[in-house]
């Protein structure tokens, strides 16, 4: 069950990510959480795995590496992480709130419905923790400048955790990839639109046989505004409350006249 607000200095945080334990997102976001609070847990994948989404495993047995007090690998996908975190390795004492990332490049729009990121928050949300998902809106190519992260997203989880979130809910954040003097504050923003797999390159290997590989290129509308791409665009911080619960209601109403 959700218990919102948090008291930071005595909470449990959770860091997990899609990026992988030795991730250079995950170590600011640890700088950041320890800044917080002296209760730090991190349970992560022992390699990358962006685009994993809210993929489970099933068919095959998990490990879990001890790496040292309180930092745990697990040989599958960010839920995996998320799910042996809060059921098994973090069950005498669940955490109190769960934060996944630093994603290195933006996860907006649709990218969150196939980002491996959000969804850790997405299973810690499932399972009753406050989750937050947070990104760098790194360019194709860019260096990213992680001191955006460590100089903002301090106030932003103490702002955040001071709020009542409704049941089922999730936080989304996206930072610019800007200097810290750059950005020019935080926004609550509505998900935009930009769509993953525009550009897909066809080729042959060595024995002849073709293959395809997807390429990082979105279609996407920085011109809306009030969406987390838009406010990215601009350089603010985009904070987007993602709900849970896929049912679009207006749709189900209608259908109860055809399906009465």
């Amino acid at each position: 069950m959700q218990q919102l607000p948090i008291d930071l200095a005595k909470a449990r945080i959770l860091l997990s990510n899609d990026d992988g334990i030795d991730a250079p997102g995950l170590k600011v976001l640890e700088r950041v959480a320890r800044s917080l609070s002296k209760d730090v847990w991190i349970v992560a994948p022992e390699r990358e795995q962006s685009g994993a989404s809210h993929s489970l495993t099933l068919r095959t047995p998990l490990r879990i590496r001890k790496i040292g007090p309180k930092r745990f690998a697990v040989d599958g996908t960010p839920t995996d992480c998320a799910l042996l975190a809060i059921n098994n390795i973090m069950r005498d004492k669940p955490p109190t709130l769960l934060l996944s990332g630093i994603n290195w490049g933006g996860n907006m729009g649709e990218d969150m419905t196939y980002s491996g990121t959000v969804a850790v928050a997405m299973e810690g949300t499932l399972l009753g923790v406050p989750s937050i998902a947070f990104s760098l809106a790194t360019a194709n190519g860019a260096k990213p400048i992680w001191d955006a992260c460590a100089a903002h997203l301090p106030d932003v989880i103490r702002k955040l955790a001071a709020q009542r979130w409704p049941a089922n809910t999730l936080m989304n954040v996206n930072v610019p990839n800007l200097p810290p003097d750059e950005i020019l504050g935080t926004k609550a923003v509505a998900q935009g639109q930009r769509k993953l797999g525009g550009n897909i390159v066809e080729s042959k290997d060595p024995r002849g046989r073709p293959y395809y590989w997807i390429g990082p290129n979105r279609d996407e509308d920085a011109s809306a505004q009030g969406t987390d791409i838009w406010a990215v665009s601009q350089g603010y911080i985009a904070v987007t409350p993602a709900f849970m619960n896929l049912t679009h209601r207006a749709a189900l109403a209608e259908l109860g006249e055809t399906f009465p």
